[in-house]
């Protein structure tokens, strides 16, 4: 399937909050699962982590080029949205609007990189967790985890 590459702004993006009850190790599965199917029914080529504190609770890869160049990806982004407690793509487009450069720097040994595909999973407020895809463009990596997360936050 041929998707069209989506496009997004600081606007477009502001307001989005993954903000839960809870999060838990069936949680971070179930949304896991939700990403698979997004990734399966769009016909992407994604690896998909979801990690709860600083725990890797799913993990997938999906289609033919995806393999380990992936997780530094799925590692920096999910860093960048940590860190931000916002999506790493909105944090991107933040520095692009004010004409800087995001800096270069590590967490723990990991490069942030502030490209699209990590979201932050939210309770009371504080960031609990993420969900990251990595492996197409970053406006599309950043979708497929929108999705992802519309279809788990249905699911309640």
């Amino acid at each position: 399937m041929t998707r069209d590459v989506p496009e997004f702004s600081v606007d477009d993006l502001a307001d989005f909050r993954f903000e839960l009850d809870e999060f838990t190790n069936d949680d971070a599965v179930n949304l896991g699962l939700a990403a698979v199917e997004v990734i399966t029914e769009w016909e992407l080529n994604l690896a998909v982590d979801v990690i709860r504190g600083d725990d890797l609770v799913f993990r997938a890869k999906i289609g033919p080029n995806t393999g380990p160049d992936n997780d530094p990806w799925l590692a920096g982004k999910a860093a960048v949205a940590r860190k931000h407690g916002i999506p790493s793509l909105l944090v991107r487009r933040q520095f692009e609007a004010a004409g800087t450069p995001y800096p270069e720097e590590t967490d723990n040994g990991v490069v942030l990189r502030a490209h699209g595909g990590a979201i932050p999973i939210l309770v009371d407020g504080t960031v609990v967790g993420t969900i990251t895809t990595s492996g197409e463009p970053d406006v599309v990596d950043h979708a497929a985890c929108a999705e992802a997360v519309r279809r788990f936050s249905d699911e309640d």
